[in-house]
């Protein structure tokens, strides 16, 4: 029977959850400080938030045409079918396995002037630290690195490694999208290092801030 699961599952499991996700978004109240700005920037433009959030940025940019990088693995499958319905360009490949040829799509996309949702913790974590792979794709690219914090104000959170966040049926979502953090191309490795650091604290700033708006201050 779990074999059967298995095989079965990737073709049942992203009608389901897109249609959970469908479901609860369109009951949903968008706050979201900054998206204005980011659209209207000139150049490629990644949106940086931590891996258990992206419900609510997935429902945000349904059909706006947003890139986004998806692992290989099996569970990846199914998150690629998913992404894809609510109208996202996916790129497959992770930091274990399809790697470079998904950082030179990204690069490229994002050199002709795109919007890249990115999660800099993922797909495996550890959960708030960001890694390296953002930052040669900024540096490479020369794509403004944007990071985001977001919160909802009921919600549940699923017991993975990233606390995986649901908001509830209508719940209000703070979003925020923070000031721009650029990487020289010729950057040097003090420098990049500077910028990933700047980066993982803006967004745990404004993951603090979107919480308290949202009435989760012990967060």
């Amino acid at each position: 029977m779990k074999k059967l699961w298995r095989k079965i599952r990737p073709y049942f499991m992203p009608q389901i959850v897109y249609g959970l996700v469908r479901l609860i978004g369109m009951t949903l109240r968008f706050n979201a400080e900054g998206w204005d700005r980011v659209q209207e920037m000139e150049g490629g433009r990644i949106c940086a938030g931590w891996h258990g959030k992206t419900f609510a940025a997935a429902t945000l940019f349904r059909g706006m045409g947003v890139w986004t990088l998806i692992s290989m693995s099996r569970d990846g499958e199914m998150q690629n079918k998913i992404f894809s319905k609510f109208g996202f360009n996916t790129i497959r490949g992770s930091t274990g396995k399809g790697g470079a040829k998904a950082a030179a799509q990204a690069i490229r996309a994002l050199k002709k002037g795109s919007i890249m949702a990115f999660t800099p913790d993922g797909p495996r974590g550890p959960s708030g630290i960001v890694q390296g792979g953002i930052m040669l794709m900024a540096r490479k690219s020369g794509a403004a690195l944007i990071p985001a914090g977001v919160a909802a104000s009921r919600r549940w959170n699923l017991p993975t490694w990233d606390k995986y966040e649901i908001p509830k049926p209508f719940a209000k979502i703070y979003m925020i999208f923070g000031d721009p953090i650029y990487l020289a191309k010729d950057a040097s490795e003090d420098e990049i290092e500077a910028a990933r650091k700047r980066l993982e604290s803006e967004i745990h700033r404004l993951e603090e801030e979107t919480s308290a708006l949202a009435g989760h201050s012990s967060d």
